[in-house]
C-alpha cells in the first residue's frame, strides 16, 4: 500500500473496538421490528466543557455564535444588530467579565473534559475566548448602564477577579456597589500575582475599567479592621459581598527560614508586578509545583542579577544601570553595569508528572532554562555569617504507598542568592475574625452566605482558580439579589452555570407566533410551545457515549503559537508569550465544536428518517434549538433519528412515563 501522510491516517470514532464480543440486537432497543411507541423528543443538556467551567459559561453558546450556527437578532432594517464577535463577546461576559484575561491564563478545565476530545483533539476554547475578548478591547465594547437603580448599597470588601465579578454581576441588576480594597490597586492576583508577559497590564486594566464604567465606587488604600469595621458596613449597606482573596503566601518551615533573602512566593510576584524588585540573583531556588512556582521561576529568569563586571561573557546578558547609578549611566561613566542571568532551580516533592501547575507552564519553565529537581524535600535553610541563605539543603523522596518516603544519605545543597517559597497561601481575616473556621477560611452554604446578609467568594472559601473566583462572584450576585428582595434563598442547579435557553432565543428573536409557554409534551399542533422539548441542562451533563461521533471526521486543532523564549533570550523579555489566533483560524476552531446536547443544524434526521415525519421549521418560527420538529401522525419509532443525532439532542423518549 502506498505511504500516506500520517494525518490522514488518523482513526478517529469507533463504535466497536477490540474486545467486544457481546452482539447486541438493534431491534431490541424497541418492541417490534420496525415500529414503537417510543418517538423522538428534543432534550437540551449542558456540554461536559461547560459542566467543568467554573465561571459557568456558555461555552457551547459562544462557539455556535462563532461559527455561525447562531445569529444576532436582526435589528429594524433586517439586518445582524451586531457583529458575530460582539454577540459572542456578550454571550462570554454574562458569566464572566474577563474573557481577555481568562483566555489567556486560565488552566481551561473546559477543555480537559471536551467530548471532542475522543474523535481527536480537544476544541481550543480559550484561544477562541482569547480571540473575543481582544476583539472587544479593540472595538471599545463596554458594558450598560443598568436600566433602573434599585436603591440597595452592597458593600464589596476586595477588588480581586471574585469581587469585580459580583460588584459586575450586582451592578448590572441595578445595585450600587462601593469595593473597599486594601491595596493601592484593584485587581488582586491578576494585578500582584500574574506577571504582564502571561496578560499584559493594557489587557487587565481595559477589563477592569469596564466594571468601574458601570458606576462601581472604589474606595483604595481602605482595610476592613482598621479603617473602617465590619458592624459599620453592615449598618450602612444593605448586604455585604467578602471577596478578599489568600494573599499570604506560606513561609518556608524548616530551620533557617527566617533568612531575609527567603521569601514566600507571593511576596516576591507582588514585589515584581509593583514595580519594586529589580534583579534577582545569581542562583535562585523556587520551591513548589504551581503555577506560583513557575511564574515565580519565569519572573527570575527574566529579572536575572546585576555585575559591574565589564567582562563578556557566555551567558546572555544585557547593558542596563544598576539602581544606585541610573542617574549617572552614559558614555561618561568609568564602569558598565550588566544584567546577567540568573540559574533557577525549582524544588519539589513529587516527580514532574504530578506537579499541579498547568502542563505549557511547565514546559516554558524549561525551555527558559529552568532545572526541575523532583522528589525532593527542603531540610534546612544554610546561613551564612552575616545570617542569610546561601543553600537549601534537601533530601531525595521516595513514594510508597501515596506515602513519602525521605531517603537517608541523599542530602544535597543546592547553592543560592535567593529562596522563594511558593507552598501555598492563607487569608489575612483581620478585623473579620467571625468568619474564619478552623482552617482558616470561610464557612458558606451553596448560596455563598456566610451570615445573615454577608456572602464570600474566592480563595476565601479554598484557593482555587481564578476563574473559580469569577464563578462565585456570580453565584453569590444571585444569592444576594435573592436576599434583597427577601426571597427563600434555596439550593442551586446541579449544574451551576448560565444556561442557553431555548424560549429565551424564540423570544429574543421575535418568534411569531402568540405566546411562548413553557415546553409542551405529547402534540406536534400546540401554536404557542416548544414542541416535545425537555430542558435537562440545569442537572445533566451530557457524556460522548450519547452522541454519534461517527458524524465527525479527524480535524486537527487549530493552536496558539507560543513566543520564541528560552535560555538565551529569556532575560529582560516582557512580552507576552501567546499569540492569538487569526479570525479564520478561531472560525475553524469553533466549527471543531460537536454542540453536544444541542442542535447544530445538521439535517440528519431529515435525511435519514424513512417517514419523512421530520422537517424544518418554518423559516419565521425558527431558532437555535428549534430548527426540526416532529409529524407524529407519521413517526413509527424507528429511533433512527436519534440514532444519528451527533449532539445527542435527539433521544427516544416520548411515550414513557
Amino acid at each position: 500500500m502506498q505511504d500516506l501522510p500520517q494525518d490522514s491516517i488518523k482513526q478517529n470514532y469507533r463504535r466497536y473496538k477490540e474486545g467486544d464480543d457481546k452482539f447486541v440486537r438493534w431491534q431490541d432497543k424497541i418492541f417490534q421490528g420496525d415500529w414503537s411507541y417510543k418517538c423522538p423528543t428534543y432534550v437540551l443538556s449542558s456540554p461536559p466543557c461547560q459542566g467543568s467551567c467554573p465561571a459557568g459559561e456558555d461555552i457551547r453558546g459562544y462557539l455556535n455564535i462563532v461559527r455561525g450556527i447562531e445569529k444576532p437578532p436582526h435589528g429594524a432594517d433586517g439586518k445582524p444588530s451586531m457583529p458575530m464577535e460582539e454577540y459572542a463577546w456578550r454571550r462570554i461576559t454574562d458569566a464572566n467579565p474577563f474573557p481577555a484575561i481568562m483566555g489567556r491564563v486560565c488552566p481551561a478545565p473546559c477543555q480537559g473534559s471536551c467530548n471532542r476530545s475522543k474523535v481527536d483533539d480537544f476544541v481550543g476554547i480559550n484561544s477562541v475566548e482569547h480571540y473575543i475578548g481582544d476583539w472587544a478591547i479593540e472595538h471599545g465594547l463596554s458594558f450598560a448602564p443598568p436600566a433602573q437603580e434599585t436603591g440597595k448599597r452592597i458593600a464589596i470588601i476586595g477588588g480581586g477577579v471574585a469581587g469585580l465579578s459580583c460588584a459586575y454581576q450586582l451592578r448590572r441588576k441595578g445595585h450600587a456597589c462601593t469595593v473597599f480594597e486594601s491595596s493601592h490597586k484593584l485587581g488582586g492576583m491578576i494585578i500582584f500575582g500574574l506577571p504582564g508577559y502571561r496578560a499584559s497590564r493594557d489587557v487587565v486594566n481595559a477589563e477592569v475599567k469596564r466594571i468601574l464604567d458601570m458606576g462601581v465606587e472604589v474606595r483604595l488604600n481602605t482595610r476592613v479592621g482598621r479603617d473602617v469595621s465590619m458592624a459599620e458596613l453592615k449598618r450602612h449597606f444593605d448586604a455585604v459581598f467578602i471577596g478578599i482573596g489568600a494573599s499570604q503566601g506560606n513561609r518556608l518551615d524548616v530551620p533557617g527560614a527566617d533568612a531575609p533573602n527567603c521569601i514566600d512566593g507571593l511576596t516576591f510576584l507582588r514585589e515584581f508586578n509593583d514595580g519594586r524588585l529589580s534583579y534577582a540573583g545569581k542562583r535562585i531556588v523556587v520551591i513548589g509545583g504551581g503555577n506560583t512556582a513557575m511564574d515565580c521561576a519565569s519572573v527570575a529568569m527574566r529579572l536575572g542579577s546585576y555585575s559591574a563586571d565589564a567582562e563578556v561573557s557566555a551567558s546572555p546578558q544585557v547593558i542596563v544601570a544598576s539602581p544606585e547609578t541610573a542617574e549617572n549611566f552614559g558614555h561618561g561613566h568609568r564602569k558598565w553595569h550588566w544584567r546577567k542571568s540568573s540559574a533557577v532551580v525549582i524544588a519539589y516533592r513529587r516527580q514532574v508528572r504530578e506537579m499541579p501547575a498547568s502542563m505549557h507552564e511547565i514546559d516554558a519553565v524549561l525551555e527558559e532554562g529552568a532545572d526541575i529537581q523532583s522528589c525532593v524535600l527542603p531540610l534546612e535553610v544554610v546561613k551564612d555569617e552575616f545570617g542569610m541563605a546561601k543553600a537549601l539543603r534537601v533530601v531525595r523522596v521516595e513514594w510508597v504507598d501515596r506515602k513519602m518516603v525521605p531517603q537517608p544519605g541523599t542530602e544535597y545543597d543546592i547553592e543560592c542568592d535567593l529562596i522563594v517559597a511558593a507552598v501555598g497561601q492563607s487569608v489575612n481575616w483581620s478585623g473579620m475574625d467571625k468568619f474564619r473556621n478552623e482552617r482558616g477560611l470561610a464557612k458558606v452554604d451553596k448560596n455563598l452566605m456566610a451570615d445573615t446578609g454577608v456572602f464570600v467568594g474566592g480563595d476565601a472559601i479554598k484557593p482555587l482558580l481564578l476563574t473559580t473566583a469569577i464563578g462565585q462572584g456570580r453565584i453569590a450576585a444571585e444569592g444576594i439579589e435573592r436576599y434583597l428582595a427577601g426571597a427563600e434563598i434555596n439550593g442551586r442547579p446541579r449544574v451551576d452555570v448560565k444556561h442557553f435557553s431555548v424560549t429565551g432565543k424564540m423570544i429574543e428573536f421575535g418568534a411569531s407566533f402568540a405566546s411562548i409557554t413553557e415546553p409542551i409534551l405529547g402534540t406536534d399542533t400546540h401554536p404557542g410551545g416548544v414542541h416535545n422539548f425537555e430542558d435537562r441542562s440545569p442537572r445533566h451533563v451530557i457524556p460522548a457515549e450519547a452522541l454519534y461521533l461517527g458524524h465527525f471526521a479527524w480535524t486537527p486543532r487549530n493552536e496558539r503559537t507560543q513566543r520564541e523564549i528560552n535560555e538565551n533570550n529569556v532575560l529582560g523579555s516582557l512580552e507576552e508569550r501567546l499569540v492569538a489566533l487569526e479570525a479564520r483560524q478561531v472560525q475553524a476552531e469553533a466549527k471543531r465544536c460537536m454542540s453536544c446536547g444541542l442542535c447544530f443544524e445538521c439535517d440528519n434526521c431529515m435525511l435519514y428518517c424513512p417517514q419523512g415525519a421530520v422537517t424544518r421549521v418554518p423559516k419565521k418560527e425558527a431558532t437555535t434549538g428549534r430548527y426540526v420538529v416532529t409529524d407524529y401522525s407519521r413517526c413509527v419509532g424507528c429511533h433512527i433519528c436519534a440514532d444519528v443525532c451527533p449532539t445527542g439532542y435527539i433521544q427516544m423518549g416520548m411515550g414513557e412515563g
